[in-house]
């Protein structure tokens, strides 16, 4: 079974194309069950406050090198490293993740093993219809955690990356890029009211 992660303060203006490389993602995560596989964004400009992926070989079964492994992650690089980076043909981390659910487990393991036995514990311990009082428990005993750092640095090996152009990608997570993201709305429609 076929799962898929989508952060909830991103921002995609073109919903085709975004579609589109979720389609081919989905088509990859059959081919590479092993795999998670991320979308990574061709940058457009040197941006330090967004994770970095560096692709590495192309992998078998995708279309030129629209799908590497992913050899490293560079989380929020100084905006000298991430000219560099840039250069050097590396992705913006999205953290759109799709795959096989055994893979994402197998990930998870990989780098945050307690997590998954506490999570194992607890259905194994409980009695059927007492499941969520013990969910509950088991997550204010989880330490917070970042996932790209903690989990998605860790275990390159677990990835592919696809890289993703012509989305119009923005992460939200900060004022100015949702103003930004507005006023470029209002422009085009201010366009389309005007044509």
């Amino acid at each position: 079974m076929g799962v898929a992660f989508f952060p909830s303060d991103h921002h995609f203006a073109n919903d085709e194309a975004f579609i589109t490389h979720i389609d081919f993602a989905f088509s990859q995560a059959k081919s590479h069950p092993e795999r998670v596989i991320l979308l990574g964004i061709e940058p457009e400009a040197p941006e330090g406050a967004y994770g970095w992926i560096e692709p590495g070989s192309s992998l078998p079964g995708g279309s030129g090198n629209f799908i590497s492994e992913v050899s490293r992650f560079w989380e929020k690089p100084s905006r000298r490293l991430a000219a560099h980076l840039m250069r050097r043909g590396c992705l913006w981390n999205s953290i759109v993740m799709l795959g096989a659910v055994e893979a994402f487990i197998k990930m998870i393991r990989h780098t945050l093993p307690n997590l998954l036995t506490g999570v194992e514990s607890m259905w194994a311990t409980n009695p059927p219809g007492r499941e969520d009082e013990a969910l509950r428990r088991l997550y204010l005993k989880v330490p917070p955690t970042n996932f790209s750092y903690d989990v998605l640095s860790v275990g390159p090996s677990d990835l592919a990356v696809i890289r993703a152009r012509g989305l119009g990608w923005s992460d939200l997570g900060e004022p100015q890029r949702v103003s930004s993201v507005l006023r470029l709305k209002n422009r085009i429609h201010c366009t389309e009211l005007n044509t």
